[in-house]
């Protein structure tokens, strides 16, 4: 069975959580250039400004009411209260002087969070909002995701709008694996959480099993080296490898090549947080579900379903399964490319110690993981009653599972159950994908 996070933690554990997620998320501001905060690096988001202040306004809206503190700024708590999903309508076009200046949602956030510290040293932690922890580990994983999405959104900006780290990014303990193919034989893949005292968000339940018959499944996640052949094909032009929304969204956008690409003479360079260098040929390509949909027709084969990549993850030879790809140990730096220890992707296969009991490498970090799978409730699906909307506004047809994790992915959500999705035509985050035997 997984080693999940309980949920019943004792007060002083969570809060200290908090504060080292605050520490991550102020580390990331402190990246930028004042006047990048009203950029807007991806169109279909809101300008960074809002995200100083949403990280805050979701804590107060969350928080505040079991804690007894009355909101100070109720405007403030609604304007930042909610992102966009980029999917359908318009592309958000106001002014940067719609928004209120950094010092004003600066001090907003310092209230916020006073107020917040000062509750939880008077908290009762019996009440009934407090006492299984849930809206605390809510609280601390939202703003992690956010320190992730911050990143990629960030990696869209000017490098002259940032401040590079003085650290280095963490060497991978190992060299490469050259792709290849795997077998998995049929088997059993558990999905899900048990309610049983552990935390996870509200699309994690209910646990269950799914048996799946045998596949073949690629070694490491598909090259920039492997994509590039893909793009030198034609394959960005060749109808026949894209459904008719992907085609309709090619075109429009006018897509000949990952995002993360820039092209230069007859060739491309890697477009990294800080700056360009040559395509490294054996990173993982990140690229958008249309674009991985594609390439893997080009090979006729697929993407893996979410019960594939559960198996080929978590499965082993003699039908146990573990709680990570590597056994039952938690997290370590050695295991894979997460946790923040890079800006950039690493070679694949460089986490030897990460691999999977049938071999399979990089599950777990380097790149979210695309799957062929509609994110969709699993029987017994129950909405958080505070957060009602977290997975079911997109419970549409038009979003699909990923699975694992990026370089910019905290260690508590690489947990088995753990799912993340996005709409197919979003090619910013850090997600990349392997392919099956179709």
């Amino acid at each position: 069975m997984p080693i999940e996070r309980p949920v019943l933690e004792d007060q002083p554990t969570l809060i200290a959580r908090l504060q080292e997620a605050r520490t991550t998320t102020d580390d990331l501001f402190g990246l930028l250039r004042t006047e990048a905060l009203y950029e807007r690096p991806i169109p279909e988001r809101h300008r960074l400004i809002f995200y100083l202040g949403h990280v805050e306004a979701f804590d107060a809206n969350l928080l505040f009411g079991p804690l007894g503190i009355a909101s100070f700024h109720p405007e403030f708590d609604k304007l930042f209260a909610f992102g966009i999903d980029p999917i359908g309508g318009g592309l958000p076009s106001e002014p940067p002087s719609d928004w209120p200046t950094e010092a004003v949602v600066r001090e907003y956030g310092e209230k916020v969070r006073a107020a917040l510290d000062r509750g939880f040293s008077t908290a009762d932690s019996s009440h009934p909002d407090l006492a299984d922890g849930a809206r605390m580990n809510v609280a601390i994983e939202h703003r992690l995701m956010h320190a992730e999405t911050l990143a990629y959104l960030f990696h869209q900006l000017d490098p002259a709008l940032k401040r590079p780290p003085a650290a280095p990014d963490r060497k991978p303990p190992g060299n490469p694996v050259a792709p290849t193919s795997v077998d998995i034989p049929a088997g059993r893949a558990t999905l899900g959480l048990s309610r049983n005292g552990v935390f996870g968000w509200d699309n994690e339940f209910e646990e269950h099993a799914v048996e799946v018959p045998a596949f073949d499944i690629d070694a490491i996640k598909t090259t920039n080296g492997q994509f590039l052949e893909f793009v030198r094909a034609g394959g960005y032009r060749e109808r026949g490898l894209w459904s008719d929304a992907d085609w309709a969204w090619r075109s429009a956008a006018k897509l000949e090549h990952p995002p993360f690409w820039t092209p230069e003479g007859s060739g491309y360079r890697y477009r990294g947080m800080f700056g360009t260098e040559p395509l490294p040929l054996d990173w993982p390509a990140y690229v958008s579900h249309a674009e991985a949909s594609a390439y893997a027709r080009w090979v006729k084969r697929s993407l893996p379903s979410e019960s594939q990549y559960h198996r080929a993850a978590y499965g082993t030879p003699r039908g146990a399964e573990r709680a990570y790809p590597w056994g039952d140990e938690p997290p370590t730096p050695e295991r894979g490319n997460f946790d923040f220890q890079r800006w950039e992707p690493a070679p694949g296969g460089a986490y030897p110690a990460g691999q999977s009991a049938f071999g399979v490498h990089d599950l777990l970090g380097n790149g979210w993981e695309w799957t062929r799978s509609l994110f969709e409730p699993f029987r017994g699906f129950e909405p958080h009653p505070f957060y009602r909307g977290y997975s079911a506004n997109f419970y549409d047809g038009h979003h699909y599972v990923m699975k694992g994790g990026s370089p910019r992915t905290a260690a508590c959500m690489l947990r088995r159950s753990f799912r993340n999705w996005f709409q197919p035509h979003y090619p910013y985050m850090y997600a990349g994908f392997r392919t099956v035997s179709a």
